[in-house]
């Protein structure tokens, strides 16, 4: 049986090697082994910070961090059934949509946002990526959540974020829920400017920002 650490290494290899049955295996060993999903989420997202760090500097393109979040994506799967059982006893903080912004593929700061408010003890309901701005207003409709986040990773679709918060006036659901945006273009003076609660500049601001908003 493989030891905590041996998984922990797997986990963050696998998303380096952009390996989805690797992910899986790693998810499959830890769940043998007793270690806690949450670590193994930990490490899959410290693997993706650190692909996001090579797309960043040009080294890794966007195909790899479509890959390595697919990767991800694999092995939380495996481990999201054990996630929901242990969540099953504790109450949820609430609950988060969040969702990568229309014509905008990226997912990478997304994805680990969503793992980690799950992490974190969010109902997290994920749109997904390139999410029309009418899809974001109907599950705030549908779930009455918290918080809804927007991502975006280009100047480009930056800009239909100002919808989101226009769509939300209109339909009367603006003062319902608190409004989150991030992404590598994004800063707080974009959030200022465009009237959003909450500007996420890394995943764990994000996260310590929607617990300070939430009280939770």
């Amino acid at each position: 049986m493989a030891s905590k650490d041996e998984v922990i290494a797997m986990a963050k290899e696998a998303i380096m090697e952009f390996d989805g049955e690797m992910a899986e295996e790693a998810a499959q060993e830890g769940l043998k082994a007793g270690v806690n999903p949450v670590e193994i989420i930990e490490a899959y997202t410290s693997a993706m910070g650190d692909v996001g760090v090579q797309f960043e500097a040009g080294t890794l393109f966007l195909p790899h961090v479509l890959a390595a979040s697919e990767a991800m994506n694999a092995g939380i799967k495996i481990l999201k059934p054990e996630m929901e059982k242990n969540k099953s006893q504790v109450e949820s903080k609430g609950k988060v949509v969040i969702g990568t912004i229309e014509g905008d593929i990226h997912s990478i700061g997304k994805d680990i946002v969503v793992s980690m408010l799950g992490i974190a003890g969010y109902d997290v309901i994920d749109l997904g990526r390139d999410v029309p701005v009418k899809t974001f207003v109907e599950s705030v409709k549908e779930h009455k959540p918290a918080v809804v986040g927007t991502s975006a990773l280009m100047t480009t679709t930056m800009v239909t974020q100002i919808q989101v918060e226009e769509q939300l006036k209109e339909a009367g659901l603006r003062d319902s829920v608190k409004t989150m945006v991030g992404g590598a273009p994004c800063t707080q003076d974009w959030a200022d400017k465009i009237g959003a609660d909450i500007y996420g500049e890394s995943a764990t601001d994000a996260v310590a920002k929607v617990k300070a908003s939430t009280g939770a």
